[in-house]
């Protein structure tokens, strides 16, 4: 079912704040990780607005959908998402990374009930998704799991083990989504080591694989909508995206990786968001 244009205009402002809210706390910190979080913004906001299934007054439903941000570095637009749902006071984001903040580094399920998977070691999301979905079969519970993970990330030779196991156990109620920026810490993808041909990989290994816009919320929700058609497989929708996206200076910057903007970068960043110009 596509977006209404009420659910779209919703969607777009929430995705709008979640970004600003990513710059707030890794300024404030003065250390995280704002252009992978600020690529993948769109997709949360369709997730967290619209696609799953959650109730912040009962986090822990054992019906829920879930959720595993595999490139745990991304923890701000996690954060960002989560108190912009309700789970959270928003307040609490500028407590990033600070002191006995419960919003560490890397999202930790010990410190946030409603974190599905400590993450940060990258490359075991698709497992840890994995298990969920096979929880989920065994259980018969209707529940959906989603992971993100970022292309950096699919480096990692663990990934490609669970991507087999996925296939191999049926999960039907298991949605990957590919943060495909481009970049990493360390440069381009193709620079690092090439991921040349990432769509027809995951189909040689069984997955139905949609790509999509990352920036689209009409494409995005569509790819959701796709995958709940689909069984017996798995999902993976590779999302091309932009590193960075809204912010002119960032965009497409692979040093914006892990750095914080400084005052007056924040400044200038949040003016942007809002429609100002640069």
């Amino acid at each position: 079912m596509s977006l209404t244009k009420d659910e779209k205009a919703t969607i777009v402002e929430k995705a709008r704040i979640i970004r600003k809210d990513v710059l707030r706390m890794v300024a404030s910190a003065e250390s995280g990780h704002p252009g992978g979080s600020l690529s993948c913004a769109d997709i949360m906001a369709v997730l967290y607005f619209h696609e799953m299934r959650l109730d912040p007054k009962d986090p822990k439903d054992p019906d829920r959908d879930r959720f595993v941000m595999s490139k745990g570095h991304a923890s701000p637009v996690l954060y960002a998402s989560l108190a912009e749902r309700g789970f959270f006071p928003v307040e609490e984001l500028m407590s990033f990374r600070k002191i006995d903040s419960r919003l560490q580094g890397h999202p930790s399920l010990k410190a946030l009930p409603f974190v599905e998977m400590s993450t940060g070691s990258l490359g075991q999301g698709i497992s840890a998704a994995n298990g969920m979905a096979i929880a989920a079969k065994m259980d018969k519970r209707p529940v959906r799991v989603y992971v993100m993970i970022g292309d950096g990330e699919m480096e990692e030779g663990e990934l490609w083990e669970a991507a087999m196991t996925a296939v191999h156990r049926k999960l039907d109620n298991l949605v990957a989504i590919l943060d495909y920026n481009g970049l990493q810490i360390d440069g381009s993808i193709e620079e690092v080591k090439s991921l040349t041909g990432i769509p027809g990989r995951f189909r040689a290994f069984g997955w139905h694989v949609i790509e999509i816009n990352g920036h689209d919320p009409d494409a995005i929700a569509a790819a959701f909508d796709e995958a709940r058609t689909i069984k017996g497989r798995p999902c993976m929708v590779i999302a091309k995206t932009i590193k960075g996206k809204g912010v002119s200076f960032m965009e497409g910057e692979a040093g914006w990786h892990g750095k914080a903007p400084k005052p007056e970068q924040l400044e200038q960043a949040l003016k942007e968001l809002d429609g100002g110009e640069a």
